[in-house]
C-alpha cells in the first residue's frame, strides 16, 4: 500500500500510472459534503489531498519545478500590460460590438478600474467569523451536488501525496486548457493569502472553497483582476462579464469557480 488510507472512505483503489501514487474511489462519494470536512482533518498530518476529479483529468504530471518558476508579481504585471492593450478599445468604446451574430448584445464591459498593474489583492487576516476549511468545501460541494452539473457524476474522490492543493493541481497533471504553471501558482499564493483550496475538477472547470475572502472593495478589485488574468473563459470570453460586476459578486464569496474550453 502506498500511502495508509484514513476511516470511512469508500470503495477504491491505488492508481499506479504518474510519478506519485493516487487513490481513486470506484465511484462518485456517497454524502460527499459530509465526507469532506472529516477527510480535510484526518489527512491534513499525512500529506494527502482530496479532490474530486472528473474522468480525463489525470494527463502528462508538471514537474513543480515549472511552478516555482513562475514569478508571479511579474507574469501578472506583464499578462495585465498584454490584456489591457489588446482590451481597451473596447473598455472605452461602448458601441464597440464583440456579440457573435445570432445573439443578444452583450452588455459594455468597462474594464477594470487600473491604468497599470496595481499588484496583487493583500492576504486576508483570519476572523473568528471564517468558515473552516471543512466548512468552506463543504458548503461548495452541498453547492454542486444541489445544482448536479455536467459531468459531476462521473467523478471520483481521489487522494494525491502533495503538501497543498495546487501541487496536487500539477502532479495530476491537469488536462484542461488553463495555463497549468501559471494556474497552478496562483492558486499556492490564493492558498497563502485567502485559505483556498481546490476541491474539484472535472472536464475544464475548476471550484475552489474560501476560507478568508476579502470584501474591501478596493481589494475585490484586485483580486477580480487576478481572476481575469488566469485567462478563464467564463470570467473573460463567454461572454465577457462586465468587471465591475464580477468584481461585486466576488466580495465576501466563499467558493470561486472557473472553467476554460
Amino acid at each position: 500500500m502506498p500511502f495508509a488510507l484514513p476511516d470511512g472512505l469508500p470503495g477504491g483503489q491505488f492508481l499506479s500510472s504518474g510519478p506519485v501514487p493516487l487513490w481513486s474511489s470506484d465511484d462518485f462519494p456517497d454524502d460527499v459534503e459530509v465526507l469532506w470536512p472529516h477527510l480535510l482533518q484526518e489527512l491534513r498530518g499525512r500529506g494527502l489531498v482530496p479532490l474530486l476529479c472528473g474522468p480525463g483529468s489525470l494527463g502528462r504530471p508538471l514537474g513543480l519545478d515549472h511552478v516555482d518558476a513562475v514569478r508571479l508579481e511579474e507574469a501578472l504585471a506583464a499578462d495585465f500590460a498584454e490584456y489591457r492593450h489588446r482590451r481597451l478599445p473596447f473598455w472605452t468604446d461602448p458601441t464597440s460590438d464583440l456579440t457573435p451574430d445570432g445573439t443578444e448584445p452583450w452588455p459594455h464591459d468597462p474594464g477594470p478600474p487600473f491604468d497599470r498593474w496595481p499588484g496583487q489583492a493583500p492576504r486576508m487576516p483570519a476572523t473568528a467569523a471564517d468558515p473552516t476549511p471543512g466548512e468552506a468545501a463543504s458548503s461548495l460541494l452541498a453547492g454542486l451536488v444541489d445544482d448536479a452539473p455536467f459531468g459531476l457524476e462521473d467523478c471520483r474522490l481521489v487522494l494525491v501525496p502533495a503538501r497543498r492543493g495546487s501541487d496536487a493541481l500539477a502532479l495530476l497533471g491537469w488536462t484542461a486548457e488553463a495555463p497549468l504553471p501559471l494556474l497552478c501558482a496562483l492558486l499556492r499564493s490564493w492558498e497563502d493569502r485567502f485559505g483556498a483550496q481546490a476541491v474539484a475538477l472535472f472536464g475544464g472547470e475548476l471550484h475552489v472553497s474560501v476560507t478568508r475572502p476579502p470584501v474591501e472593495a478596493g481589494h475585490v478589485n484586485r483580486l477580480a483582476l487576478e481572476h481575469v488574468l488566469s485567462t478563464a473563459d467564463n470570467i473573460v470570453d463567454d461572454p465577457p462579464t462586465p468587471f465591475p460586476e464580477y468584481a461585486t459578486r466576488l466580495a465576501g464569496r466563499t467558493s470561486w469557480s472557473f472553467w476554460w474550453d
